[in-house]
């Protein structure tokens, strides 16, 4: 995900994104114990989205307090 693409959602629909993307992160690391990956990097790549997706909640969370 784009850091545009996560700035133009919705509070709740980052918390949702948030769920999804953990849940599939640990179906694939559960996965991983057992069997090889077809596509290895993709848990590089939703750790990445997670931890934007948390940066952009947590800039909002910060300027709601400015206020």
């Amino acid at each position: 995900m784009k850091s545009e693409e996560i700035r133009g959602l919705a509070d709740d629909e980052l918390v949702s994104r948030i769920a999804e993307l953990e849940e599939e992160r640990f179906r694939l690391r559960f996965r991983s114990g057992t069997e090889a990956l077809e596509e290895p990097l993709r848990l590089r790549s939703i750790r990445r989205d997670i931890a934007r997706l948390k940066t952009v909640q947590r800039e909002r969370q910060l300027a709601g307090r400015g206020r």
